[in-house]
């Protein structure tokens, strides 16, 4: 039996991670922002579901709740960063009380979560952190360019991080899923459109994704079950993609960046120094 501990727990991914725990008899602290949205699952549950109140967005209550949450549990094998949601607009449609929230909550939040429990790994002789990315961790798709730049940035620091930790017994997982049959749209903070994109790539996006016309190709429950296997494994992957999309747009915007990348390998070596 392991215990974990879930962010975004209320719906999604979070929400069928849990359930999927719970039933093959693992213990889940569940942190969701309105405790009763899980009052069927706890009922149903009973001690092996400890649900907790956190909003990663009011980043002062993270490290107090989550030291709870591994005082009270006793150990927790593994932490799974899930909590986010998509900010659509282009960038100057966005305001800033968009752009904040966006950042707190993804990037910010995510950061302070895995500050929070690293000291707590450490001090248990070490466990695993799984960190929700996306395919937009690694592309770029038109009007999500705070949501890109708050998935970039997590990415960035998990790869930092595990180098800093690995000593300690804590490792990283990073899942970078691509559209996939969850709440995820209806969850989106959308911002009001501005005439002069209409006829854009952001302002052509808008228009397929509000018309239901975005493929969408993931499917949820094949994507948790892929999580927890990977969770489970003995040496896990730093990445894993998941969902067709995921794989050929990643593995495109790769190969197009190494391509790239090698055509200014002089320019780059020509900026040494001389070496005497």
């Amino acid at each position: 039996m392991k215990t974990w501990l879930i962010t975004g727990a209320s719906s999604g991914l979070g929400r069928l991670m849990c359930e999927a725990l719970l039933a093959r008899g693992d213990r889940v602290v569940a942190s969701v922002r309105k405790r009763a949205v899980l009052d069927e699952m706890a009922a149903k549950y009973g001690d092996l579901l400890q649900v907790i109140v956190l909003d990663l967005s009011q980043s002062a209550t993270i490290k107090p709740t989550i030291e709870a949450a591994f005082s009270q549990a006793g150990r927790i094998d593994v932490v799974v960063s899930n909590a986010a949601y998509g900010l659509f607009g282009a960038a100057e449609e966005l305001s800033d009380a968009q752009i904040e929230r966006q950042i707190a909550t993804n990037l910010t939040g995510s950061i302070q979560l895995i500050r929070a429990a690293i000291p707590l790994l450490r001090e248990q002789g070490g466990g695993r952190i799984v960190q929700v990315s996306s395919e937009g961790g690694q592309i770029a798709y038109p009007d999500f360019s705070l949501y890109h730049a708050t998935k970039w940035g997590v990415e960035g620091f998990v790869e930092a991080v595990r180098q800093e930790v690995a000593a300690f017994g804590i490792d990283f997982l990073l899942v970078e899923p691509g559209p996939t049959a969850t709440q995820f749209g209806a969850g989106l903070d959308i911002a009001d459109a501005l005439p002069a994109y209409r006829d854009t790539p952001a302002g052509r996006l808008r228009a397929t994704l509000l018309s239901g016309e975005f493929a969408i190709k993931g499917d949820a429950q094949k994507c948790v079950a892929a999580m927890i296997a990977a969770a489970d494994a003995a040496s896990p992957p730093l990445r894993l993609p998941l969902g067709s999309t995921a794989y050929e747009n990643i593995n495109a915007a790769l190969e197009t960046r190494l391509e790239a990348l090698q055509e200014m390998k002089a320019v780059a070596y020509s900026a040494d120094r001389e070496q005497k």
